[in-house]
């Protein structure tokens, strides 16, 4: 095969695997948008509609491993399309079912079908591109697959109010499914894993590894912006708290997306140029803390909450930096694992967030029903309940900074598995 041929199909494969990334997203963030619609179906309160988001985050998390070892045996061309249908088949107790289990089952069954969709940009990257690019590549990859996240906020919104929320998800699922038999005709076969030392050895060996369990802890307490705020609650909480309208509250937190492409590549950059990984990593942290408590604080108006918003999606792209600094904690062999296994850490941190958001909210309930005859929570109750955020990034900030400061110590702690 000639060199352009070659780098034709490499460009092909991370397009498909970042096709997928973008269309996961757009599952993950519907319940922020079709919120008030679901809970009214299946006749649930915020606890236990915030456990039904959250659950989308243990199938995401519980799954990585063995997908990642799929990855590795089959190759993307099987294991992709297999977690695109997944995903479709999760959609279908949200129209085509009245129980609640189904439902839940269903958004759990989402969260396995779109950890493949990461998984498989990390493997595609590996294989296509050169190591030294990884970041880069993974940069332009959450870069395109967050426009899925910002088609999943307004526009999605506006084919709600004209079509009605199950048809919109039925037009998801026959996307879902054509994009499965792209992904199966336009990516190559590629040959089995042929390693002869035990994965399950490499497995202990990362999740016993005290700077890579440091790190993902850490980066799983920044996650409540994007995955506690933007993918469900931050539409209900501009109306409640701002008394926006729906067009409006739908577009604003859209913007922590929009924020994340344009952070992703320069976040990138500015690691690659400076390698000042953890000291990145503690200023988005600083940044997105206070940006919330102004937030919370009422006093802002729409404006000014765009450029928060805006601001805290750019910060969200640490993620990248806090994965790959991850990897270069363990040996070679182990990096592709460990990019997996740092994923899966940080995104539990999702369901943490979502279900106690939920919680604080129908404990501060104060019986008011909506007109679809749901609990209506009262701007109190999201300002208590989103206030974890801040929390949690005050706290990442302090222990990325203690890193930050002591690189050199933190660098060379030796694992010491008898701990765990």
């Amino acid at each position: 095969m000639g060199v352009h041929s070659s780098r034709t199909l490499a460009w092909l494969m991370w397009l498909i695997g970042s096709l997928f990334y973008a269309y996961q997203y757009v599952l993950r963030v519907l319940p922020n948008i079709m919120m008030p619609e679901v809970m009214h179906k299946f006749q649930v309160d915020a606890h236990l509609f915030g456990q039904f988001s959250g659950f989308y985050y243990v199938g995401y998390a519980l799954m990585h491993i063995p997908i990642g070892l799929l990855l590795d045996k089959l190759g993307p061309k099987w294991v992709l399309p297999m977690c695109i249908l997944l995903t479709v088949i999760g959609l279908l107790p949200l129209v085509y079912s009245e129980t609640w289990f189904y439902t839940v089952i269903g958004r759990g069954l989402i969260g396995i079908g779109s950890s493949g969709a990461i998984l498989g940009v990390f493997k595609i990257i590996r294989l296509a591109f050169p190591e030294a690019h990884f970041t880069r590549m993974l940069g332009f990859s959450v870069t395109l697959g967050l426009v899925g996240a910002i088609y999943g906020g307004q526009p999605v919104n506006y084919l709600m109010q004209h079509l009605g929320w199950e048809k919109v998800i039925q037009l998801i699922a026959v996307v879902g499914m054509g994009l499965a038999l792209l992904t199966f005709i336009l990516v190559p076969n590629q040959p089995q894993s042929t390693q002869s030392h035990s994965m399950w050895q490499d497995i202990k060996s990362v999740l016993t590894n005290f700077r890579v369990l440091a790190i993902c802890i850490l980066a799983g307490m920044m996650v409540g912006p994007l995955e506690g705020f933007a993918d469900v609650w931050g539409t209900e909480f501009l109306k409640a708290v701002y008394q926006l309208d729906l067009a409006m509250a739908a577009f604003l937190p859209s913007l922590l997306f929009l924020g994340m492409c344009f952070g992703s590549p320069l976040l990138s950059l500015l690691a690659e140029k400076t390698q000042a990984f953890f000291g990145l990593i503690t200023c988005c942290a600083m940044i997105m803390a206070t940006s919330f408590i102004l937030i919370l604080s009422q006093s802002l108006g729409a404006y000014w909450l765009s450029v928060l918003f805006f601001g805290i999606g750019m910060c969200c792209a640490y993620q990248i930096l806090a994965i790959y600094k991850a990897s270069t904690f363990v040996q070679e062999s182990q990096v592709g694992l460990t990019t997996a296994c740092a994923n899966m850490i940080i995104m539990i941190f999702g369901f943490v967030f979502h279900s106690q958001i939920g919680r604080i909210l129908v404990n501060s309930w104060d019986g008011q029903l909506s007109s679809l005859h749901t609990p209506q929570y009262s701007a109190q109750a999201y300002i208590d309940a989103i206030s974890i955020i801040p929390w949690g990034l005050g706290g990442a900030a302090l222990g990325f900074g203690l890193i930050w400061m002591n690189q050199a110590r933190f660098a060379a702690l030796e694992t010491n598995a008898n701990k765990f």
